[in-house]
């Protein structure tokens, strides 16, 4: 008879697939303290390195606002004309700081524009979906991706096991496994805040919109032959294409655009338009140019630039914010928890975190507090002194929540996670797709058959040629 699975404090877990939310759509509960334990669990696990998105490389450069987006945003960063510096910090995410670059991975895609208004930080990926859509598996998931722990080595077994119980993920394991999973150059691959967000415009009305930032050098792959070639050779190959591209003055360029979509059209889509493992289509909510930004600037010390550089979705300003994405909600709170614990508590006193704008807290104490010493009656608030006050004019419009509060079952908020990665697949041409089924194929080496049946019973829901391709390329 199996154990019944407990918190870190004895007490019985009867869920531990679904995090608690209002209504089947969001927002979370602050109370479901079961996901804020894995979480903060997470975040604790290495030292000092990032627990994921450990190998990186980044550069600063310069956003520019080409087009007028006014009706959607009041956010000053985002109006016509507008010039805003930034660090993008581009990763890996399963390996290690000493992990090769050209590993077949998803890739981190993290911006930090330094405002007039504070820092606004999008982390996303280079791909527009993620494998899962509910926070609570997030850290079982890295575990997948990790070392195992008899062997200190990583898991094929694993990495399939997970996806083949997990059929939300068959969005970004086709992805993943496509030609477009090891991208030859950082400066050839897109990036997308993936997660949706809101816009709010100087009415007070509200948008969701989705982040994607094209790139203007055309997009650019590489086989596992290939990339097995250049690891050979040099582990650092995109971190030394984009250091050697801006030093000879060659600036990466990526498009930013967005897709817009109304509350009333979210209420009636056809899909949750909060799912991290789903995309909108481009028909029914078209691509809007709003500008671009350029690399045109290499770190001076790549720790003190890079290595200690923080990105946290919780990081918006007037204008811009959140939506009911419980992917992004629970990331809301763990990078910036992350933060605390891997720098200090007062990590965005570092100079690459710290922003442009004027910050008044009353955070106290704590490690690394290295502002100028000062004293004041006003610290506390309310106070009599003073101090820096609220202002409600930053007040955000409210936003519906429906719904009791329950662990709601994820996989039934929609049944459909077939029919977006055939609209992918079916994009594939027959080389494309062959490529797909040999990576696949590759990537299960040693996975033992009722794990590789189950997941090609899922590739079959996708598409019948789809898993026999794979497993004539297993040669089964």
């Amino acid at each position: 008879m199996k154990k019944t699975m407990t918190t870190s404090g004895g007490n019985p877990i009867g869920d531990n697939q679904n995090s608690l939310s209002a209504g089947a759509r969001g927002p979370l509960l602050m109370q479901d303290y079961q996901l804020l334990e894995k979480l903060a669990h997470q975040n604790r696990e290495r030292i000092p390195e990032r627990v994921v998105h450990a190998k990186a490389s980044g550069a600063f450069g310069t956003l520019t606002i080409t087009h007028d987006i006014s009706k959607y945003t009041k956010a000053k960063v985002l109006q016509k004309g507008t010039e805003t510096p930034m660090l993008i910090r581009i990763s890996t995410v399963a390996g290690e700081r000493g992990a090769a670059d050209a590993e077949r991975d998803v890739r981190g895609f993290a911006i930090k524009f330094y405002t007039t208004e504070g820092n606004w930080d999008l982390v996303g990926n280079n791909t527009p979906i993620f494998f899962i859509k509910d926070p609570l598996k997030f850290p079982d998931f890295i575990h997948t991706q990790k070392r195992h722990p008899r062997t200190n080595m990583r898991s094929n077994t694993a990495a399939w096991d997970f996806w083949s119980l997990s059929p939300e993920s068959l969005h970004q394991v086709t992805t993943l496994m496509s030609d477009r999973g090891i991208p030859k150059t950082l400066r050839h691959m897109n990036g997308y805040a993936s997660h949706t967000y809101s816009l709010i415009n100087e009415s007070g009305e509200r948008f969701w919109v989705k982040f994607h930032f094209k790139t203007a050098q055309g997009i650019e792959t590489m086989t596992n032959a290939e990339a097995e070639a250049v690891i050979a050779k040099d582990r650092e190959s995109n971190q030394r294409d984009l250091y050697e591209s801006i030093e000879n003055g060659n600036f990466p360029k990526w498009n930013m655009q967005i897709q817009i979509m109304t509350e009333e059209d979210a209420k009636n889509a056809s899909f949750n338009p909060f799912d991290l493992t789903k995309v909108w289509p481009h028909a029914d909510y078209p691509i809007i140019e709003v500008g671009s930004f350029e690399l045109n600037k290499n770190p001076q010390n790549y720790f003190q630039e890079i290595e200690q550089s923080a990105f946290s979705p919780s990081n918006v300003v007037p204008g811009i914010s959140w939506s009911p994405d419980k992917m992004l909600q629970a990331r809301v709170f763990s990078y910036a928890d992350a933060h605390r614990y891997r720098l200090g508590t007062h990590y965005e006193m570092l100079p690459v975190n710290r922003p442009l704008s004027e910050v008044n807290t009353y955070h106290a104490d704590g490690p690394m507090n290295f502002s100028e010493p000062a004293s004041s009656d006003a610290y506390y608030e309310p106070n009599s002194f003073d101090g820096p006050v609220e202002d409600k004019s930053f007040v955000e419009p409210p936003f519906s929540v429906d719904g009791d509060g329950y662990r709601y079952n994820h996989l039934e908020d929609s049944d459909d996670h077939y029919s977006q990665p055939r609209a992918l697949f079916h994009l594939m041409n027959e080389d494309q797709k062959n490529q797909l089924f040999g990576n696949i194929a590759a990537a299960m080496n040693g996975v033992p058959r009722e794990i590789i049946d189950r997941q090609l019973s899922l590739f079959e829901k996708v598409d019948s040629t789809y898993s026999a391709g794979v497993s004539k390329a297993l040669g089964l």
